[in-house]
């Protein structure tokens, strides 16, 4: 069966009014009906519709999903006036639900193409909890090169979490062959596809976790830690957290009295809010782990004038911050991993 969905209609305000979201929010409803595909006609944001197929087709751009998680069988056909009155004469005027007799036959084939990318996991096996794990994750892809042939190097976003994440399993390494190894298990991954929309982590949720989700502890985040807000006043010694107190206070006050232990850097939650119009908290890989209810810290040095620009550059880290932020990871990384208890979800999601 497909759908022939027709645009008109009240002009009051409701679900489908948004065209940035009408059009998904109409082809998951057919789908959850049990369409096999929707014809969608809409004669004022066709043009619209036609521009943005054009510009992706034109610079190789669209968008990337991954494949285990589509729906093959399901097709989304946009279709103009001629094709839309070829169908239904009378498809301007007619505002009535039903079923339609003409007869369409399509041929139609997909240029989507296939890319293969990797996640890169390393290990340490727990020493009496083997089978609890902390997963401390970065990523390690970036946006490549720009439409004037300039590499965007990416050293804050993600070289500076990448780094980081490589010298926190040095540590973990180097305890573990002095015969002090951590007494959870400890997953360093490396994940794909973030800037193309969490892939790689999601991957690594919804598809093939290679450790249980039910027996993962927290997981800590780690994109953007060698720059300086611009924006920020105040002590350059900070860090941005985001998301610790959103499932777990147990682990909210276990990284404030690390910090105070250890590091002293100024913990600064302004994206942590709620409120905040970045939404920084469902933008980077741990937002895939929290949907499964995993206790998760962000931790993010906030946007510059370099971010996504071939000017992020390594001569532009901050070093120090990056060691003493890095330090602070570690040093919660440690606790979590080496405490009698998990830390509790005290505030699990529905």
């Amino acid at each position: 069966m497909m759908a022939l969905i027709l645009s008109l209609g009240s002009s009051e305000e409701s679900i489908w009014s948004n065209m940035s979201e009408s059009p998904g929010k109409r082809i998951q409803l057919a789908q959850d009906k049990g369409a096999k595909g929707i014809i969608y006609f809409d004669s004022e944001n066709f043009p619209r519709f036609k521009s943005r197929f054009d510009y992706m087709k034109n610079n190789s751009s669209g968008r990337m999903n991954l494949k285990d998680l589509e729906d093959e069988s399901f097709s989304s056909i946009f279709i103009d006036q001629t094709l839309a009155k070829a169908i239904m004469p009378n498809i301007e005027t007619n505002n009535s639900p039903g079923e339609i007799d003409t007869k369409v036959t399509l041929a139609f084939e997909s240029s989507n193409e296939e890319v293969d990318s990797e996640n890169v996991v390393a290990f340490i096996q727990g020493t009496d909890k083997p089978n609890e794990y902390i997963i401390i994750s970065s990523h390690l892809d970036h946006i490549g090169i720009s439409s004037e042939g300039e590499i965007n190097n990416g050293a804050d976003d993600d070289g500076s979490g990448t780094v980081a994440l490589l010298e926190i399993a040095e540590a973990f390494e180097k305890a573990k062959e002095d015969g002090n190894g951590p007494r959870r298990s400890v997953v360093f991954l490396h994940v794909t596809g973030e800037e193309k929309g969490l892939l790689g982590s999601q991957y690594y949720t919804d598809v093939e976790p290679i450790f249980p989700l039910d027996q993962t502890v927290a997981n800590l985040n780690i994109d953007m830690v060698g720059r300086i807000d611009p924006k920020r006043d105040g002590d350059r010694n900070y860090i941005y957290l985001i998301g610790s107190d959103k499932l777990s206070s147990e682990l909210h006050e276990l990284s404030e009295e690390i910090n105070s232990k250890y590091t002293q850097l100024e913990l600064d939650y302004t994206y942590n809010d709620e409120n905040d119009p970045n939404r920084f908290y469902y933008r980077s890989d741990h937002y895939n782990f929290a949907k499964n209810n995993i206790p998760i810290i962000f931790y993010f040095n906030g946007t510059h004038d370099d971010y996504h620009r071939p000017s992020d550059t390594p001569d532009k880290i901050n070093y120090d911050l990056l060691e003493n932020r890095t330090r602070l990871i570690f040093y919660t990384a440690w606790e979590l991993a080496n405490r009698a208890n998990p830390v509790i979800v005290d505030k699990a999601a529905d």
